[in-house]
């Protein structure tokens, strides 16, 4: 019999603090699912970004952990964030300091 163990994820603490005019970020985190090539080709799809700035933002996303892929508004950015976890991508907002 062959049990699983599920992988526990350590989640970003994120405080947000609410101020007007700052901009917001979406950040998509590193993670043992998806494959680099996926990433890229998601990053290409919602973005439009061209494949090289899409392949550099996996990297970043691989290597360092995480990358912020958007700027704008709070709502952008939660639309953005809710299209990438239907992606199944782990994707956050906050705002910018």
């Amino acid at each position: 019999m062959v049990m699983s163990v599920p992988v526990e994820l350590e989640r970003p603490e994120i405080e947000e603090d609410v101020r007007p005019g700052q901009p917001w970020l979406t950040i998509v985190w590193n993670d043992p699912v998806n494959l680099m090539s996926y990433v890229t080709y998601v990053f290409q799809t919602v973005f439009g970004y061209s494949k090289r700035k899409a392949h550099q933002l996996m990297l970043d996303v691989h290597y360092k952990g995480k990358a912020v892929v958007s700027r704008g508004s709070r709502e952008e950015m939660e639309r953005h964030v809710s299209t990438l976890h239907e992606y199944g991508l782990w994707a956050t907002l906050q705002q910018d300091t």
